[in-house]
């Protein structure tokens, strides 16, 4: 069985960008692989972040993904900081990476802008999430096309390491989901769906009610022509309402745009089949409010099970290196 990892920031909520394209996958995945899904508080000290909601939006960041559907019997979902090797391995990497390397990634161009106030933690984040892959021998990572340039570092790492120091890492290959990867903003469709942009009627959250999901998606941009075809570079507002919806409905763009004449009727069934989709989802979520315990179990039981895994893989970087035990 081929280990998976993939990670989430401490965020809070989630969207539907997030759950069709990632997290409806690590849920199909955990049956079939050895999966780690970690939740990366430690990467979310990178920006400004207060103690108390560091901590609340990671309590609410497990809460939510056991709600979408993660079994703790299943996987292993913990929180990054509460497994030790991951810093840890992050420093051998640090000490086999150029500042060449981390210059050119692109995450670090775009956050930090050329201060010289920015975060150290921001220019090394790519090394960690490096370790947090090769700390779990995971053959497969699944990953945006955004994370791509991280990824290839990762496999440049794993190489060098193992050239220089013996077989140490597994190295890593890409996983990247088809339909519903790329889930678009509803009133700037040219730019992808993120809570990092202020647009409150762009996004819909996983858990808004019906009412919310359906005024969000009736007040979607489209254009005038009123042709419903999937055409994401001429008619990217209707394009994201038909990958929606095939996403959705487990079909594909083209085939859903069949049949339609007017975008009233797509909106509507687009409203529809996202809050039958969802509404699950937003059920479980209050059953697992009103019992935390259940969230803390699950957290504890795969901090533990993420570290039996971990440490054995530190300790085999660490002696190649040539670190004492």
């Amino acid at each position: 069985m081929i280990s998976v990892l993939s990670g989430i920031q401490p965020s809070g909520d989630l969207h539907v960008g997030n759950y069709l394209g990632a997290l409806r996958n690590w849920v199909a995945h955990q049956h079939d692989n050895d999966a780690f899904y970690c939740i990366v508080d430690l990467h979310a000290l990178t920006l400004e972040i207060g103690p108390d909601e560091l901590r609340s939006r990671t309590f609410d960041t497990a809460l939510n993904l056991l709600a979408v559907g993660l079994d703790p019997g299943a996987c292993t979902l913990f929180v990054q900081s509460q497994v030790p090797e991951h810093p840890r391995l992050a420093w051998l990497l640090e000490c086999t990476t150029s500042m060449g390397e981390l210059r050119r990634m692109t995450h670090f161009k775009d956050k930090g802008g050329g201060q010289e106030s920015v975060r150290v933690g921001l220019f090394t984040y790519p090394v960690l999430q490096a370790a947090d892959i090769l700390l779990y021998d995971a053959g497969r990572v699944p990953v945006g096309e955004d994370q791509r340039q991280h990824l290839e570092l990762t496999r440049e790492l794993a190489i060098r390491f193992n050239h220089r120091y013996g077989d140490t890492f597994v190295v890593p290959e890409a996983a990247v989901p088809g339909v519903g990867a790329r889930v678009m903003d509803l009133q700037h469709p040219e730019r992808k769906m993120s809570k990092s942009v202020d647009s409150p009627l762009g996004i819909i959250n996983v858990f808004d009610d019906p009412a919310e999901i359906e005024r969000k998606v009736k007040r979607a941009v489209t254009d005038t022509d009123g042709e419903v075809r999937f055409d994401p570079e001429e008619k990217p507002g209707v394009a994201n309402l038909l990958a929606l919806l095939a996403a959705a409905t487990d079909r594909l763009p083209a085939d859903v745009a069949k049949g339609y004449e007017r975008y009233g009727d797509l909106k509507d069934d687009v409203a529809a089949a996202l809050v039958e989709l969802l509404a699950p989802l937003r059920a479980r979520r209050l059953e697992l409010l009103a019992e935390p315990s259940v969230v803390e179990a699950a957290l504890r039981d795969g901090a533990a099970r993420a570290h039996e895994v971990a440490s054995a893989t530190y300790a085999r970087a660490a002696g190649a290196i040539g670190l004492l035990a």
